[in-house]
Parts: structure tokens; C-alpha cells; sequence
């Protein structure tokens, strides 16, 4: 379908260089021998182990030694490596869309939840749920060819700013995440985003802004169609689901796409907890951690009662479990990178 974000219900429809991604397999320095590999992290419990963790897997000799082909860690993206409130990005974008068609389509401005949109009632949308949605990202994710609408994401990704802060959507990923990232990459591993998200909207950004590439981006995926077009080949998006890569569904679109199970895995909500599940439950050591939104001052205040990204049943199990948990107010001394 669509590249589109999911979370609950709504959100459903919506649907340093990594050593083994450079096709290699050379030796990487392990990790102990590094300065700080995470500076915009506050010393602590959270911070030490991650360290820990990556030592003890990456160290010759070490009884937790992992070798580089299994070293993965897959990252939801929304909320994890970057903003995701008031809105998620994929569904700014989608309205945005809207905005944008509108000229072309004067019946819009008295048909729901198009006039809605128009008129900026975006609670209005959303509190529709699957009847609000899901014929905006029809109308503005399908019926065009893959290659047209990666080049509208990349237009609009560009060009786009969050109203809040003025920044580009792209400068509103994590800092501290990003040297997680980074790290992981300097010791080994090789890094997955798997994500409700759509996964032709991530595609186009992620290795800018990540240093992810297309190839290691997992997420929600709707239907193609294969057609000629000028004598060409081209792939058409349809308006029907294909795989809603969320909760149950992120440990399938692990196995069938990444065909490794993650030795690490981070999120930030309900929905992650089946990939977080399905990592640690592997044999050997390893690592769970979520993200809590806890800094209303320099983000945002969030988990268990959120409608969109409710973080409840996964933050009884990672206290069950002894998973790491962040919080974003107490062990992150910075939020975005420097301006």
C-alpha cells in the first residue's frame, strides 16, 4: 500500500560504518578499548549497560562472543530514533499530500474527511479512525508509480518543517540514538530499522538520516502491480495492505526480510514489545531496550494512557524481565544534534 506509520488502531491502516554492510567481514575494535561511544548519554545504569553489552558480545575470548554475520539489532523507528508526537511524520506527510492535490480535486472541500484536512480539524481525522484514515493515505499513497512517490517522500522530506520547532523533520531524530547507532555499526553489527511505518516512505530518507540503507529498512507494505509504461516497466501502488509490519507482525517481517533474529532490539511502545519478545528470546546473550518519553520540557510526555503509542504492557514486561529502560528526561543530556 502506502507508506504509512502505524500505532493502534489508527495507526494499523496507516500502515562511524556498518563493517557487514560494507560486505565485509574484517576485524572491528571491540569496544572496551573506546573512548566514549555514547557522549550525549549521562553516566549511569542505562548507559553502562549498553557498554556492557556490546563488550562482552564483540570480545575475542569473551564467553558471550557473537560472531559479526549474527550481530543484528533492529529499531522502531517512530518514537525510537526519532519524534513522533503531536503526529506521527508519515501522517503529516499524507495531509500535506492533501494540501497539495487539492487544486485538482474541488469536490474535496465538502467531502470527509478530505474537508477536514482542508480545514485543518486533524482531530476531527484522527478521531475517526480507520474511516478517517484510510481514504486519505489512499488517495495520497496509491495509484502512482513507486518510483513517482519516492519522489514526492524525498521532495517533501527536504523541504518540510515541524511547525513547533521550525526544523526539518529529519533534524528531529535522537542524538543519543544516532551514536547508538553508530556504535553498534563500529562494532559489528549491522542495524535494521522494523517499523509500522510504510516502508516506501522510510526508504527514501533513512540512509541520510540514519545511515540505514533502503535495503535494511523493514516496515509495512502495500500491494504492487507490475505495468508498462512507455515501453517500460514500472511497479504501481495499489490501495490494498499487504503486511502491517506492527506488534505480532514485526517478528514475521523479521524472519522473512532480515531471515536473522536480532540479537538486540529497541522501541518505544506496545508495539514493539513482539520484536523485543522475539530478540531475547534467542540463545546467548541479549539486549531489550525501550525508550520512555518522559521529557515534556525538551520533547515530549508519554506512555501508558497514550492512544497513538502507548507504552503500558511493554513497560510491565520490561520490568518483569529486567530490560533496560531510558529515560529520555534522566539519561539523555541532549535530545536532537546540534544546530
Amino acid at each position: 500500500m502506502f507508506g504509512w506509520c502505524t500505532r493502534a488502531t489508527i495507526l494499523t491502516l496507516l500502515s562511524v560504518m556498518s563493517v557487514t554492510g560494507c560486505g565485509g567481514s574484517a576485524a572491528v575494535p571491540p569496544a572496551a578499548v573506546q573512548t566514549d561511544p555514547l557522549p550525549s548519554w549521562n553516566d549511569g545504569a542505562n548507559k553502562k549497560a549498553i557498554i556492557t553489552f556490546v563488550d562482552r558480545v564483540t570480545r575475542d575470548g569473551s564467553p558471550d562472543f557473537v560472531p559479526i554475520p549474527e550481530r543484528i539489532a533492529t529499531f522502531d523507528n517512530d518514537g525510537t530514533l526519532w519524534t513522533e508526537k503531536p503526529l506521527p511524520v508519515q501522517l503529516v506527510f499524507a495531509f500535506d499530500q492533501v494540501k497539495t492535490m487539492a487544486p485538482a480535486h474541488p469536490e474535496w472541500r465538502s467531502t470527509a474527511p478530505f474537508a477536514s484536512v482542508l480545514k485543518g480539524d486533524l482531530a476531527a481525522v484522527t478521531a475517526a479512525g480507520e474511516h478517517g484514515i484510510l481514504p486519505v493515505i489512499a488517495a495520497t499513497h496509491a495509484g502512482m508509480t513507486t518510483d513517482e512517490f519516492s519522489e514526492t517522500v524525498h521532495r517533501w522530506i527536504t523541504t518540510a518543517t515541524d511547525p513547533k520547532t521550525g526544523l526539518l523533520y529529519t533534524a528531529r531524530v535522537y542524538q543519543p540514538m544516532l551514536e547508538l547507532l553508530a556504535y553498534l555499526r563500529a562494532n559489528g553489527f549491522k542495524t535494521f530499522i522494523v517499523s509500522g511505518g510504510g516502508v516506501e516512505f522510510m526508504r527514501p530518507w533513512t540512509d541520510g538520516a540514519y545511515g540505514i540503507p533502503p535495503e535494511q529498512v523493514v516496515g509495512s507494505t502495500g500491494k504492487l502491480k507490475l505495468e508498462t509504461h512507455g515501453g517500460r516497466p514500472v511497479l504501481i501502488k495499489l490501495p490494498q495492505i499487504e503486511f502491517i509490519d506492527d506488534k505480532d507482525g514485526k517478528p514475521i517481517g523479521i524472519e522473512s526480510r532480515i531471515g536473522r533474529r536480532p540479537i538486540a532490539a529497541f522501541g518505544n511502545s506496545d508495539g514493539d514489545l513482539q520484536m523485543l519478545e522475539w530478540a531475547t528470546a534467542g540463545a546467548g546473550l541479549r539486549f531489550a531496550l525501550f525508550v520512555h518519553h518522559d521529557d515534556a520540557v525538551r520533547e515530549y510526555a508519554y506512555d501508558r494512557a497514550d492512544k497513538l503509542a502507548t507504552f503500558n504492557l511493554g513497560w510491565n514486561e520490561a520490568v518483569a524481565e529486567g530490560w533496560t529502560v531510558v529515560s529520555m528526561k534522566n539519561d539523555w543530556r541532549v535530545i536532537y544534534p546540534p544546530r
